[in-house]
């Protein structure tokens, strides 16, 4: 990914939340004829340090797990909030006039080996990590102990399980960091005007210069 030092972003705990706020990747393998896309939320575990491992899932009839090269290193795609930038919310447009259409984004790139698991004793505790983890916030979190066990047994059957240690974390935080502060103050404001959430997202993000 073509990263400009000024959107770089290094850090590794940054980059973990982001992560688990936008769990939802897309993940790129290559494949005999090709490249291989799926969306999938992927579960991060910290281990091992520092970068930490992807943990997620695929149905069976899916030929991305069987189709893959294991010499070549797997990509998760993971997009934070994105909007389009607007020049006429920059004042340096009536001083100079020398401005630009953009679009700011957040995006981090996970890279490592692929593996698979189908032991249905580790694909049932992943499953039941990711629901547990996606229910933590509804008042009556929904449970797979809900379900009834030879349904869950069958779902089980139809899934295979992906790993990706991560090898290589990259974080491009393009956030208008390379415009003058008055330019800032604009595009902040623009952004909050607007009906959009995830301009409202991207506003705060500019606010608050790479605080979740």
């Amino acid at each position: 990914m073509y990263i400009p030092a000024h959107f770089r972003e290094e850090r590794t705990e940054i980059l973990h939340q982001l992560i688990r706020r936008h769990p939802l990747a897309t993940l790129v393998t290559l494949g005999r004829d090709g490249l291989i896309a799926s969306h999938i939320p992927l579960f991060l575990e910290p281990e091992p340090a520092p970068l930490g491992t992807l943990r997620g899932h695929v149905a069976r009839a899916n030929p991305q797990w069987r189709d893959f090269r294991p010499d070549v290193d797997a990509l998760g795609i993971f997009q934070g909030p994105g909007a389009y930038i607007t020049p006429s919310w920059y004042p340096t447009r009536t001083e100079t006039g020398r401005v630009v259409p953009t679009w700011n984004y957040i995006v981090v790139h996970a890279t490592g080996p692929l593996k698979t698991f189908d032991d249905p004793s580790a694909l049932e505790r992943h499953v039941r990590q990711l629901t547990d983890w996606q229910e933590a916030g509804f008042p009556q979190p929904w449970s797979v102990d809900d379900a009834p066990p030879d349904f869950v047994r069958s779902m089980i059957e139809g899934i295979m399980g992906l790993e990706i240690p991560i090898a290589r974390l990259e974080g491009k935080w393009k956030i208008s960091q390379n415009r003058p502060a008055a330019d800032q103050a604009g595009v902040i404001q623009g952004l909050r005007a607007s009906a959009d959430p995830g301009s409202h997202a991207m506003a705060g993000w500019i606010a608050g210069r790479q605080e979740p």
